[in-house]
């Protein structure tokens, strides 16, 4: 038996939220970071702004089965084009064939929620606590110094640490939460190079990539009557150093500041690529 066309748009979004769902996608909205990484090591890196964490409340909330009721397909004469009353017998089948698919999808939902469970560390995201229980851990961590939740899956953030750079460094990370995707990651290799890349601060690909999805579950919802209320990337990010720069795709290159350069770039969906840098430390 055909689904109706309403019921298949319907498959799909449920479909790309559930992708959603299970990446758990960390997404910045306004924004302004600055990473400061000194020739001997030393480095500093903020983030003050909104953190939008799809997946949390919004999409489990959409993904969650409505007071959906059974509504009959049309039937057809032996042509296939003219369409004729259905027979008792049809519309009893009909309502079975619905009936498995509600159970169905009951039961896989309940698995998804299982392990939605599982990836958010414990966390249940159908909860309404939910957000504010995410806010409570990143709270707990190392650096972040103010954590608001705002609504819509939105955090208003405030984030601040310094270190030295004898190891790899992520932003953001979150306690017992596997899926956090980085907006910026620091690598130290064996030369004494380090290498700086902001993948979460980069346009999504030709609609493709979790960016992509994230689109396409925006514009599946309005079918559906519903919103996202995704924010649009809007931030700076800023890499000063001391230290010699090899390679960079800012717009302008380096600019000369008190004792440092200043590496800029202007963060949006309409930027040309990620952020991306490598310098060399030294004495």
């Amino acid at each position: 038996m055909t689904l109706p066309l309403r019921r298949l748009a319907a498959a799909g979004l449920v479909a790309a939220l559930s992708l959603l769902l299970s990446a758990c996608l960390l997404s910045p909205g306004k924004f302004v970071s600055v990473l400061d990484v000194s020739k001997d090591g030393r480095f500093s890196f903020s983030y003050t702004g909104q953190i939008s964490m799809l997946g949390l409340t919004k999409l489990a909330a959409m993904g969650r089965k409505g007071d959906e009721k059974f509504e009959a397909a049309p039937c057809y004469k032996d042509d296939g084009d003219t369409e004729r009353p259905c027979s008792q017998g049809e519309l009893d089948a009909q309502k079975a064939d619905w009936e498995k698919d509600q159970k169905d999808a009951a039961e896989k939902a309940k698995k998804d929620a299982d392990e939605a469970k599982v990836m958010f560390g414990g966390i249940d995201p159908t909860s309404p606590k939910a957000a504010e229980e995410m806010a409570e851990r990143l709270r707990k961590q190392a650096g972040w110094k103010s954590v608001i939740y705002q609504g819509d899956g939105i955090y208003e953030v405030d984030f601040a640490i310094a270190g030295r750079l004898d190891h790899d460094f992520a932003f953001p990370t979150i306690e017992r939460f596997p899926m956090a995707n980085a907006f910026v990651t620091v690598n130290r290799r064996a030369d004494g190079s380090v290498r700086i890349d902001a993948p979460g601060f980069g346009p999504s690909s030709g609609g493709a990539g979790m960016g992509g999805l994230a689109q396409l579950a925006a514009m599946g919802a309005k079918k559906e009557g519903k919103d996202l209320n995704l924010p649009e990337m809007d931030g700076t990010f800023t890499v000063l150093t001391n230290a010699t720069i090899l390679a960079n795709n800012t717009d302008e290159g380096p600019k000369a500041g008190t004792g440092a350069y200043a590496l800029t770039w202007k963060v949006n969906p309409r930027s040309s690529g990620a952020p991306t840098a490598l310098v060399m430390l030294g004495k």
